[in-house]
């Protein structure tokens, strides 16, 4: 077994900056609350307010629209909760969202299954505009205000969703944009004016930033929470219940900042590592296949499949080897399951039994690829020659 590990699945969590390591252990220096209004209570909303401000600007944002929340999990079922009211009133009656979203969206919060139409995908994992028109068109004829959640990047396959094109959609049907952008987050620019959605969905530990973070921004304050989904103190503002993790929102805002400045540089460099793992890959085994290859997708993110090379057996292997990589998402059991969002692209069932995910991060290298592509491919070869044998 490798003494020393590579590490390459920066989608499920990546290290934490410098700076929000920093940012962290200085806010559990502080003693105090964020709703005590002595000073040392003073002393920790100015914390708080300060991460607020940084992760706003990450996303062109207004500090006053950022609810700080425990995960991007907890931001998504927020966003799902049914009581959203613009300011003329009038609660969300059904919900879209489309066949690849993370498990939190799928889950439909507090939107009972048989209100939650589903937006399928092409097979590049790409939402049909089209039938997502199709849908709005009739709920807006049966006077129907309804919430669409379409994330911006997904999580396994890297490829990024059209939500400014789709935004026009939703809004012109009177209906309410959330997308999770957990994965772009600090990976892609982006702003929530220029993509036109009503609700972002972000994380901390996606970016650089400690564990225990997450927020939902609003993109305006026309549109409120009536029902919140934890409820007691009135902390933000009354739309997230609890005692702020004052620790985990210091980080989280030194990430964003982080984020933000290396965000041009980080997708460079992402992008060159990413074109040369798949040609390095193809040259070994030129069956490859890149799954969401003929669309935009994350610069850091690569999931492909060699037919034949089971992900359980990969995943052991590389492991042993001292890889970390992942096969689809790491927010289940734990077990190698099919993807569902390869399912919902048309992947056959066999070949997306061997899809594997390589996420890179602000701290990848080209020896770490190359690591890659070495072990991966005397793992092939030792692979076939094995079946080779048997069939003899």
């Amino acid at each position: 077994m490798a003494d020393a590990r590579t590490y390459l699945d920066h989608n499920a969590t990546t290290p934490m900056r410098a700076e929000a390591r920093a940012a962290t252990l200085a806010a559990f220096e502080l003693c105090g609350a964020p709703s005590s209004i002595h000073g040392d209570g003073r002393a920790v909303r100015k914390a708080v307010e300060t991460a607020r401000h940084q992760v706003a600007a990450l996303l062109g944002a207004e500090a006053k629209n950022v609810v700080f929340c425990a995960s991007a999990t907890e931001a998504n079922n927020m966003a799902l909760c049914l009581d959203w009211q613009r300011g003329r009133g009038g609660s969300l009656q059904r919900a879209a969202v489309s066949a690849v979203e993370h498990a939190s969206v799928l889950s439909g919060g507090r939107i009972p299954a048989d209100r939650i139409d589903i937006l399928a995908v092409d097979g590049h994992g790409v939402v049909d505009l089209d039938a997502a028109a199709a849908l709005l068109d009739r709920w807006q004829a049966e006077g129907v205000v309804g919430l669409v959640s379409v994330m911006l990047a997904n999580n396994e396959t890297g490829v990024l969703q059209p939500i400014a094109a789709l935004a026009e959609k939703v809004h012109a049907a009177g209906s309410i944009l959330h997308t999770d952008a957990a994965q772009a987050a600090g990976k892609i620019s982006f702003d929530i004016s220029g993509i036109g959605a009503d609700l972002v969905t972000i994380s901390s530990h996606k970016l650089g930033g400690p564990l225990g973070a997450g927020a939902l921004v609003l993109a305006s304050q026309g549109l409120h929470l009536s029902n919140p989904l934890l409820r007691g103190g009135g902390q933000e503002k009354g739309l997230r219940a609890g005692t702020e993790n004052v620790p985990a929102i210091a980080g989280f805002g030194a990430a964003a900042v982080a984020a933000g400045r290396d965000i041009a540089a980080y997708g460079e460099r992402s992008l060159a590592l990413r074109d040369a793992l798949a040609a390095g890959l193809r040259q070994a085994a030129p069956e490859v296949v890149v799954f969401g290859e003929g669309v935009a997708r994350l610069p850091n993110t690569l999931c492909f499949a060699a037919p034949g090379m089971p992900a359980e057996t990969a995943l052991i292997a590389l492991d042993l080897e001292g890889l970390s990589v992942s096969s689809g998402s790491a927010c289940s059991s734990g077990k190698v399951k099919v993807s569902h969002v390869l399912t919902a692209m048309g992947v056959p069932a066999d070949l997306a039994g061997c899809a594997l995910r390589i996420s890179l991060g602000w701290e990848s290298s080209a020896e770490d690829v190359e690591f890659f592509i070495a072990v991966w491919t005397r793992l092939r070869q030792t692979l076939h020659d094995r079946k080779q044998h048997r069939a003899a």
